[in-house]
């Protein structure tokens, strides 16, 4: 589809772009194309070629994460809406610690979608579902997944201050038991 044509939306957090490109629909139904590798490396400078395509669905109630793994990945919600804080998590980086606050809702019979892109090296990444559908979402990644590489970031971190839009949410044993931001990275607030 070489019609298409992305619109990069950059965010505060150098390198986590928000990429929408447009549907081609008729009264059948649309086609959309959520990833072009030659569009998202003229707009980030980063060569993706994930080698890892995943299905996931996240209930109602549940938050996952703030995770950060050293890959880059880009994430598609399919149905359901979501809504993601995004936490540079980069020590040597002007924003560590700023968090971006991202929804997609991709349930609107529009002509665009969106897509989210994350490099490698630092990008804390949540998950949760805004309303009552749950949430499908595919994303791919440049290395294979190694549990041995992925991190954590306590989701109720008192110094991210991450507004959430549920109550008691449901999670993971892992992520209950992520350390703050504090214990993570001590030095850069012990100076």
């Amino acid at each position: 589809m070489t019609d298409q044509i992305s619109n990069i939306i950059k965010t505060s957090i150098s390198g986590v772009v928000l990429i929408e490109r447009p549907t081609h629909g008729d009264s059948r139904g649309f086609v959309h194309e959520p990833y072009n590798k030659k569009e998202l490396a003229e707009a980030t400078g980063i060569e993706f070629n994930p080698v890892q395509w995943t299905h996931a669905y996240i209930k109602p109630g549940v938050i996952k994460g703030i995770h950060t793994e050293n890959w880059n990945k880009l994430i598609y919600p399919v149905t359901g809406i979501l809504y993601s804080p995004i936490v540079d998590l980069r020590p040597d980086s002007p924003t560590f610690g700023k968090v971006e606050y991202i929804t997609i809702d991709n349930t609107k019979e529009d002509s665009k979608r969106q897509a989210l892109f994350l490099p490698k090296g630092g990008i804390g990444n949540s998950i949760c579902v805004l309303g009552e559908e749950m949430m499908h979402y595919f994303y791919l990644i440049d290395e294979y997944w190694d549990d041995a590489k992925a991190k954590g970031i306590a989701w109720d971190d008192p110094d991210l201050g991450i507004k959430w839009p549920i109550e008691n949410p449901i999670l993971s044993e892992r992520d209950k038991v992520n350390p703050t931001l504090r214990e993570a990275f001590p030095e850069k607030f012990n100076k």
